[in-house]
């Protein structure tokens, strides 16, 4: 009985520590497991730390398999460059795919240092990210490099932590520190997807080329300056994520707080070990991620004689199915954002907006949700509107997609009716209809006058006049 409450008490423990929302099986697919377990040491006890199940496999091991009975075998891969050209008949293409359709997501790490495989370049193209065509090209930066380790090749470039993708977008990669990427992949990302995300960009003075064929002259480079793309993601419309890092070098126990100096700054440690962790978090669903709770609707009774949330109050039931065109009614979401191991109050940008939209066929209300109450790991977000004058099936709609958020899309159905015969306001209670009340009293009174006067007024008969001669 002890070792079934302690084997009960280890499962518990594992699953607390499983910090990624949607599970912690994480493949990781390697040429040489022996060799890249030494040199990703680090970056393998910081994954086990966090809750993770590492297992590693070759691209080419018969047993390797993605999906066993239609279901997922593992929740997570990450792919280390290999020196083959295909990956196997277990990581073709079209598999990686399914399995980011079946909300499984993927890191891949590229290398200058060997040829990045047909099968990987392949992928890329279904997802409109371009390479190289040599598939040699690395990027070099001759003012933002650095000077201890590659003073005279400038191959390993320096950055620092990138910012916010915009105002109104929440940066989970930011932070303070230099970021030594060694020998990094160049990528393009296409305009016609709107699921792509650069999360660091090369400097302006940076570019791309082929070391062995253009050593001394570099007629037309593959891509430079803000055309690179150093370290890009693809979130797809299922939130499964997939984040390509142009430099797996960079994850190496070589890179974590290395020493680095650039050219006119002063030597610091990388930052290389924090950004491994607030990348593979993100990509594995530890960061980012959107949980809604309640949803909820409701009649109101708005009072005039108070302010704020004192003057909105329940009338009727929860969740009703109809309601009435003209009613005052109020919508409430309850929100919670997923920070590594644990769920917090969803927090909106002072720049963004989270909005509800009280649709048919298009949106008659488009309204800011505004929060009102915060509990220990969510926020509620309310607004109260009156409805329109239009009969029909209208729907509660929260539509929120941002870049590196996962998406949320909740639908809420409600049949919105006329008024009933008994619901119309009474015609002496409307001052336009006093002149026609009028002029049916005035009517009314005429006709009576009229009659009682025709009665009064008949004509007096003769009573002494003869009778009728033959």
């Amino acid at each position: 009985m002890f070792r079934l409450l302690v084997l009960l008490l280890l499962a518990l423990f594992s699953v607390v520590h499983a910090l990624s929302s949607t599970g912690n099986r994480l493949l990781v697919v390697t040429d040489d497991s022996a060799i890249d377990k030494e040199k990703y040491s680090t970056f393998w006890r910081d994954l086990e730390s966090r809750g993770y199940r590492l297992s590693f496999e070759s691209p080419k091991h018969d047993k390797l398999a993605l999906f066993q009975h239609g279901e997922r075998t593992v929740d997570h891969i990450i792919l280390l460059p290999t020196r083959s050209k295909g990956l196997g008949p277990s990581l073709t293409p079209h598999l990686l795919l399914d399995f980011i359709k079946n909300n499984g997501n993927i890191l891949l790490t590229l290398t200058a240092e060997s040829p990045v495989p047909s099968a990987i370049s392949a992928l890329l193209l279904e997802l409109d990210v371009h390479l190289s065509p040599d598939r040699t090209s690395l990027v070099v930066d001759h003012f933002n490099y650095d000077t201890i380790s590659a003073g005279e090749k400038h191959d390993v470039l320096l950055m620092e932590k990138p910012s916010a993708l915009r105002s109104d977008v929440k940066n989970f990669f930011g932070g303070g520190g230099l970021i030594a990427l060694p020998r990094a992949i160049a990528q393009e990302l296409g305009s016609s997807s709107q699921l792509l995300t650069p999360i660091l960009r090369a400097p302006e003075t940076a570019y791309s080329y082929n070391p062995k064929e253009e050593a001394e002259n570099v007629a037309e480079p593959f891509a430079v300056a803000s055309q690179i793309s150093l370290v890009s993601s693809m979130q797809a419309r299922n939130s499964a994520r997939f984040t390509i890092l142009g430099s797996a070098e960079a994850l190496e126990d070589a890179w974590f707080d290395r020493t680095v100096q650039g050219p006119a700054g002063k030597a610091v440690k990388s930052s290389n070990r924090a950004f491994a962790k607030s990348l593979t978090g993100w990509t594995f669903m530890e960061t980012g991620v959107l949980k809604v709770g309640k949803v909820e609707h409701h009649l109101s009774i708005i009072s005039d004689d108070k302010s704020g949330n004192d003057s909105v109050a329940q009338s009727g039931y929860l969740n009703p199915t109809i309601y009435r065109i003209k009613n005052d009614v109020t919508f409430n979401i309850e929100m919670s954002e997923y920070s590594f191991d644990h769920l917090a109050p969803f927090t909106v940008s002072p720049d963004d907006r989270l909005q509800l939209e009280f649709t048919m066929l298009s949106p008659f209300h488009r309204l800011d949700l505004q929060p009102m109450f915060t509990t220990v790991n969510s926020t509620i977000f309310s607004v109260t509107f009156r409805l329109p004058d239009q009969h029909g099936i209208f729907s509660f709609r929260v539509n929120y997609k941002r870049p590196f958020m996962t998406n949320v899309d909740v639908k809420r159905e409600v049949t919105v009716r006329h008024f009933a015969h008994d619901e119309w306001p009474r015609s002496w209670m409307i001052s336009a209809g006093w002149v026609w009340i009028a002029g049916i009293w005035v009517t009314i009174f005429g006709w009576v006058a009229f009659v009682a006067l025709w009665l009064w007024s008949e004509p007096a008969y003769e009573q002494n006049r003869g009778k009728k001669r033959q």
